[in-house]
């Protein structure tokens, strides 16, 4: 991990501390993603969330939103003092985002909405001849529901090249493996069946995924799909492929302090 990486994984430790709770695992292993995405490629300005002309990002896979606060407060969508209201009473920050805090286009969660709710986006974007460009990321578990399956046709059906679907392909879910609960390859090919052009990277490795997601549409009459190889906990070893921090609800001081010691500090 470079400096950047691991200062976010350290706010995200300091968040625990306040909050006790959250979905580690997941957050941490979409964490370079939405770095990059609000580093590099998203056109939006915080001063205007609703900007007509901004490209939409919706977090399917919502549970892992501690990524998403972190840059929306980064990029000034709200003042970071808030991050550490999470999960607290009233607190605009909720374990699942919600639509209303500024930066964010939809409340996810419920899995396998968000590709939905992105194709009405692109096919509003087409309607209303505007360049605008909607990325949805999905989890590989999620993608076991058939409600993105059906998306999925209707995004092929209507050549969305303004649609992006960036897959956090971890192999982990809350109670193991992808392989033990619904084996879900060959995934790529799955996507190409249903119309879309499909690359696949490092989820962790930034330079590729600036490459890749600098480079879209990946075709120009067919939505885009960029599976990234991910692991779920990245970055703090005790969290690393352990279905046990997919959620926390009740972390330790103990816990916490383990965490400062795997990002090298002693607190």
């Amino acid at each position: 991990m470079d400096k950047r990486s691991t200062e976010l994984r350290l706010k995200i430790v300091e968040v625990l501390e306040k909050s006790r709770r959250g979905h580690v695992g997941s957050a941490l292993s979409i964490l370079e993603i939405v770095r990059v995405l609000y580093d590099n490629i998203l056109r939006f300005d915080p001063a205007e969330p609703d900007l007509k002309e901004r490209d939409r990002f919706i977090l399917s896979k919502g549970h892992g939103c501690l990524a998403i606060y972190l840059l929306l407060a980064d990029k000034g969508f709200f003042p970071e003092e808030e991050l550490y209201t999470f999960c607290e009473f009233e607190s605009r920050l909720g374990g699942h985002p919600e639509y209303g805090l500024p930066g964010v286009e939809a409340a996810t969660g419920a899995l396998g909405h968000g590709l939905s709710i992105g194709i009405g986006m692109a096919l509003a974007a087409k309607i209303d001849k505007k360049d605008y460009r909607v990325f949805v990321l999905v989890g590989d578990g999620e993608c076991q529901e058939g409600s993105v399956w059906e998306a999925a046709l209707s995004a092929g059906k209507h050549r969305l090249n303004n649609l992006i679907v960036i897959v956090d392909c971890n192999k982990m879910q809350c109670y193991g493996s992808t392989d033990e609960v619904q084996p879900m390859e060959p995934f790529g090919d799955k996507w190409k069946s249903f119309g879309f052009e499909v690359h696949n990277c490092k989820g962790h490795d930034i330079e590729a995924l600036k490459l890749e997601l600098g480079s879209l549409p990946y075709h120009n009459s067919k939505p885009s799909v960029l599976i990234c190889d991910t692991t779920k906990g990245q970055g703090l070893t005790t969290a690393e492929n352990n279905p046990a921090w997919h959620h926390k609800s009740k972390l330790s001081d103990g816990d916490i302090k383990q965490l400062y010691k795997e990002l090298g500090l002693i607190k």
